[in-house]
């Protein structure tokens, strides 16, 4: 049905202008809306990135692609990432396609509606006007109808009473301004038929042609506002229809790697991981507690005649005592290894094809180093005791089976790498051969530094290889002799545990060079340095009071053979008695005594301490000091 506000709605001016008013506002309020809407999404996809960001996996890479729940948290926040960046697009979408357009086109549309109603109040004045016109020329008609009327009664009355000369000529006077009148009154009313005629044409022209356009224009203005509107939400809808597709992609992918997650898998991974290649302890042999009191009583006997055989001389140094400067001299600042599970697994000897470990520095030389300088390189050097060296390049502290699956995984980055240096290589001398055949594309000789430069990477990281491989071997071959030796029974080691000192003794004496690893992976110096360490060792005697050696605070049993190559450790078998001097301090490492001769530290987890009840009180009080 068809409508028009020019002929349905002639008389509704001023409705119309609150209407349209009224329509401008809800224009302006919409777009408002679509602005703190896009600020909200632009919050949001703000807060979800922060949100992905803030619980990202803090771990190492290789920490996070190994399990398959970490692999699927972190796929789910990159979608979530993802998302994020739809609805920052969206949120710009609506800025710049709805509000923007929207707000361009409130103002025109304020200023359109401004000049149509204008000129519908300039065709409302001039109507107006017009009727003001007629009322004014119909009320000087009407006055001048009833004054012709009243002049005309009068020279009527006078011409009755006309009987005197004087009355005769007052009644020609009447009948003059009766006239008069007459003539005004019709000339008034030819001024109120042609106001009339005015009035008529231009309220006709008012309401059927100024009206009905200028009412139109309004319509077709207030169309197009609600039209834009329309458009407005439909772009809106549209907006966030376009991101709902990548939406539904990140949301798939989310329960795509929720589904990928394998708890067997990843159980296997932890196998993988931790697993050590150690087998279990065996059963716990007898104690014999009747040969810690036999040695009790050599100890204290031996204690007796030394102290007989004290020596005192000058302090040289007066700042620290020998005790401590021995016992940093010769303490392992080392962490102490994990507890084997195998019964013997510092039974085991380097091969002959293995290289040798990474050295450290000869105790001697930082004993030399700490005598001939300062103070402060004196604290230096101490310092450097202290730290010990720095985990070894075969990676030998490693439990086996990790340390097998390190190296097997820096042989394959070796391979990879020389796989790359070989592609190099391999285009380097193509190229070569192209500018040899065509000089005029290049120089040949120019390839060579970088020919050189590929060809020694490429022996060094052979040369890499083999040493790694070697070390892989050496793992492999000790993990093996575990095995077997573990399946070879105890009877052997048994017999062993029967008499600890003697087998101990011999297992000192016969130990080889290549077995002298150290708890961290490191090699100890040779027999001379050792020699000489002890003859600068026995020189220090005369510069530092000779003390008592600590008393015993107990027994402890090894639970597991050790092999002693750094300085200050103590080798021992498994089964051995063992006197204990010092407790365990927090680092690991306990104190122990063999026959008042032997005397240095060993893994506390390899031994089973039992402490006298009176050195018990006495260690209680101490801690609590």
């Amino acid at each position: 049905m068809s409508c028009n506000w020019g002929t349905e709605l002639w008389d509704q001016f001023d409705n119309l202008e609150k209407h349209t008013s009224w329509g401008i506002d809800f224009l302006e309020r919409y777009t408002k809306f679509i602005k703190e809407r896009a600020d909200i999404e632009q919050s949001y996809a703000k807060q979800i990135r922060s949100l992905s960001k803030k619980y990202h996996p803090k771990r190492s890479r290789e920490d996070e692609s190994r399990y398959t729940w970490c692999l699927a948290f972190a796929a789910t926040l990159r979608q979530l990432n993802e998302l994020s960046t739809q609805r920052e697009e969206l949120a710009e979408n609506l800025n710049s396609q709805i509000v923007c357009e929207l707000s361009r086109y409130t103002q025109e549309l304020k200023t359109e509606r401004k000049t149509h109603f204008q000129d519908g109040r300039r065709a409302q004045q001039h109507i107006e006007s017009s009727w003001k016109q007629l009322e004014s020329s119909k009320r000087r008609f009407e006055r001048d109808c009833k004054e012709a009327e009243r002049a005309q009664h009068v020279s009527d009355r006078i011409d009755l009473d006309n009987k005197t000369e004087g009355e005769k000529r007052c009644s020609l006077k009447a009948r003059q301004t009766a006239q008069q009148k007459k003539q005004a009154a019709e000339e008034s009313r030819k001024d109120y038929v042609t106001s009339l005629n005015q009035f008529n044409q231009d309220q006709h022209q008012h309401y059927h042609t100024l009206v009905p356009v200028i009412y139109q224009r309004i319509q077709d203005m207030e169309e197009r506002r609600i039209e834009r509107i329309c458009e407005a939400m439909r772009s809106s809808a549209e907006a966030e229809r376009k991101v709902l597709p990548v939406v539904s992609r990140c949301l798939d992918a989310m329960m795509a790697s929720a589904e990928g997650i394998q708890p067997r898998m990843d159980t296997r991974q932890v196998v993988e991981v931790f697993k050590s290649g150690f087998e279990p302890p065996g059963d716990v042999e007898f104690e014999d507690y009747s040969a810690t009191m036999r040695r009790s009583i050599s100890e204290s006997s031996y204690l007796d005649n030394r102290a007989e055989g004290r020596k005192h001389s000058r302090k040289l140094w007066p700042f620290i005592r020998k005790n401590k400067l021995l016992t940093l001299l010769s303490s392992p600042r080392q962490p102490p290894p994990p507890p084997p599970t195998s019964p013997s697994p510092g039974a085991l000897t380097n091969s002959p094809q293995s290289p040798p470990p990474a050295s450290r520095e000869p105790i001697t030389q930082r004993l030399n180093d700490l005598m001939t300088s300062g103070s402060r390189t004196r604290k230096q050097c101490l310092r450097s005791l202290k730290r010990g060296g720095s985990s070894p390049a075969d990676c030998s502290h490693l439990p086996p089976e990790q340390r097998r699956k390190k190296l097997q995984t820096r042989i394959n980055n070796i391979n990879q790498e020389i796989q790359r240096e070989r592609e190099q290589r391999d285009a380097l001398l193509k190229m070569r051969e192209v500018y040899e055949q065509s000089p005029q594309m290049g120089d040949a000789g120019s390839l060579e530094p970088r020919l050189e430069e590929v060809k020694q990477s490429l022996q060094k990281l052979e040369e890499e290889l083999r040493r790694n491989q070697a070390w892989l071997m050496e793992a492999d071959s000790r993990l093996s002799d575990h095995s077997s030796r573990r399946q070879s029974g105890g009877c052997g080691l048994n017999s062993q545990a029967t008499t600890p000192g003697s087998s101990s003794l011999k297992q000192l004496d016969n130990r080889s060079p290549a077995s002298r690893e150290s708890p961290d992976g490191s090699y100890t110096e040779d027999h001379s340095a050792e020699l000489h360490f002890k003859s600068r060792s026995s020189e220090f005697d005369d510069d530092f009071d000779d003390e008592e050696p600590l008393p015993s605070i107990g027994t402890c049993k090894s639970l597991y053979p050790f092999q002693g190559q750094n300085e200050g450790t103590l080798s021992m078998v498994e089964g051995e008695l063992l006197s204990v001097v010092e407790e365990d301090k927090g680092d690991g490492w306990t104190r122990v005594r063999r026959n008042l001769e032997e005397e240095g530290y060993v893994p506390t987890s390899y031994i089973k301490v039992f402490l006298d009840s009176s050195a018990k009180g006495f260690v209680q009080s101490s801690r609590l000091v």
